[in-house]
């Protein structure tokens, strides 16, 4: 199993931006996928990006296509989230998840079995 700690969130004025660390520990982190998913309050978890294990594969929810960039860096157990041109939308509760290598479906958050506790983002207009 893997253990994640999210970090990084925050306050934000629109356009700004913010980057999101995603710490794990765990001899599975180099061989699991990691996926960022957001929860608003009042609406269900949705899937905002995921990396393979080895960096090669990503996919990124339409709503943040050329706005946020996920990266992972294996020799220091982390993963990354660089948030720009944020807007009051993006305001949410940011989670890391692990999976598989590279999950069948990485935008399901049933792909992913291990979970951080979370990050506040919060973007004002």
């Amino acid at each position: 199993q893997v253990q994640l700690v999210e970090s990084g969130g925050g306050l934000v004025q629109a356009g700004g931006s913010l980057r999101l660390s995603c710490a794990a520990s765990g001899r599975t982190f180099s061989s699991s996928a990691i996926g960022w998913f957001r929860q608003a309050p009042g609406k269900e978890r949705e899937f905002v990006a995921a990396i393979s294990w080895s960096g090669g594969s990503q996919d990124y929810a339409d709503s943040v296509k050329g706005r946020f960039t996920i990266a992972r860096d294996n020799a220091k157990n982390a993963v990354y989230l660089q948030m720009n041109s944020l807007k009051p939308e993006d305001t949410a509760v940011y989670y890391c998840a692990a999976g598989g290598r590279w999950p069948l479906t990485p935008t399901e958050p049933s792909e992913y079995h291990s979970w951080g506790q979370g990050t506040q983002v919060t973007v004002s207009s």
